[in-house]
């Protein structure tokens, strides 16, 4: 059956509206409530949620045009149905015909005509329910608290979303996608294992140079190695000899799974959010392998060409705040790994060497880690070991 959805009296006075997005096309296959798009009013953001299921047969409205209250914006039907000419005319609020989801035609009431005690007004008000847009079924035309009832039912669920709070003017962002993603596994993983954090400090200085070195000497070459490549390194060194780091939980059968192997996870910021790339089986990768997986994956994570593949299985994660700013973080555990590592911004600060006060360069950690996996003492041994090798760079490329 075809249904005609008109643009509905949405309240706060709102006669008319632009079309701001239409999150929906021409053939789509929508749910009842599913949202079909938003239009903007100089007062309002509205949310316009389907009435039935079925399929999109004709958007009447472009985006950017006007839509004022009671015209024809879409037309819900099923394949092969003939969609009628949309009526031009807006229709006045109080003389419209309304379609319930049956398709039955609503027919217009005026103000005059209604029958309803004072106590049917109030739970009309307080329900939203427009009572020259209900059909009575009462003695001698009076609308009933089961016509109200009824009414409720049959009311598209219309947000509206107000373009100003008390202070001043607001803008709405939608809420979805890998953003939604992003945020209920996260809220999953703080929710679920108890999230502890151990923080220290390395002091990189010859790292720094050696990095500085190794570059000089590759710039014909055209390769030039990040601090990450040697992070990584040392990372997957460091979990080797602290293996239940690079560890899972698994509840069901009540196993502490230890991985073998090491993948990689690097958090990286696109345009759609937060991604981790997962660079599989470091410890068979040298530092320029590395780093030009790491250029590779990281754009086409920002392209949106990354294959799923290259981001799952990973065993431990790495998220590099520190190449935007900050020393130190507090990174929540990619699940359902056991932790995760925070890399702050590298500083040069005063430091103690010696009973002498030098500049050194630091770079601030931060492991965020499951307390029902690993205890406090474990997860220090393994930031030292980290820092060792961090402080130490000639035992990354040895080992």
């Amino acid at each position: 059956m075809v249904t005609e959805f008109k643009f509905p009296d949405v309240g706060e006075g709102i006669k008319e509206g632009t079309v701001k997005k239409w999150l929906v096309k021409e053939g789509d296959y929508v749910k009842e409530d599913q949202v079909l798009g938003n239009i903007e009013t100089d007062k309002a953001v509205v949310e316009i949620p389907s009435p039935v299921e079925g399929k999109i047969l004709k958007v009447n409205i472009s985006e950017g045009n006007i839509v004022k209250v009671g015209e024809s914006m879409v037309v819900i039907g099923e394949e092969g149905e003939k969609v009628p000419e949309p009526d031009k005319k807006p229709s006045n609020v109080k003389e419209e015909k309304k379609a319930t989801k049956s398709g039955e035609a609503i027919p217009a009431r005026t103000e005059t005509k209604i029958q309803a005690p004072p106590w049917i007004r109030k739970l009309a008000t307080e329900r939203g329910v427009d009572l020259s847009l209900v059909i009575p079924t009462g003695e001698n035309g009076r609308i009933t608290e089961q016509d109200i009832l009824n009414s409720v039912k049959s009311e598209p669920k219309i947000k509206v979303k107000l373009n100003y709070d008390f202070y001043g003017h607001i803008e709405h962002i939608p809420f979805g996608g890998v953003r939604e993603v992003i945020a209920n596994r996260l809220s999953e993983s703080l929710y679920t294992a108890p999230h502890a954090v151990a923080i220290d400090e390395a002091d990189v200085t010859e790292l720094w140079n050696l990095r500085k070195g190794m570059n000089e000497k590759m710039q014909e070459s055209g390769i030039k190695l990040t601090f990450l490549p040697f992070i990584i390194r040392a990372l997957t060194h460091a979990l080797q000899k602290h293996p239940l780091i690079n560890s899972e939980l698994d509840l069901e059968n009540k196993d502490i799974i230890l991985k073998k192997y090491y993948n990689l996870g690097v958090a990286v910021d696109t345009n759609e959010g937060l991604k981790v790339l997962v660079l599989k089986k470091c410890e068979d990768k040298n530092l320029l392998q590395i780093q030009q997986e790491i250029v590779e994956l990281s754009e086409k994570a920002r392209e949106g060409t990354i294959d799923l593949a290259d981001l799952k299985g990973s065993t431990f994660s790495i998220t590099n705040y520190g190449s935007i700013g900050g020393m130190y973080g507090m990174p929540i555990i990619n699940p359902p790994e056991a932790a995760i590592l925070g890399i702050g911004k590298i500083k040069e600060l005063p430091r103690v060497i010696d009973g002498k006060i030098v500049a050194r360069r630091v770079m601030g950690l931060t492991v965020s880690f499951d307390h029902r996996i690993l205890d406090g003492a474990e997860v220090a041994r393994f930031i030292t070991t980290l820092t060792q090798y961090l402080e130490n760079p000639w035992m990354i490329l040895l080992d």
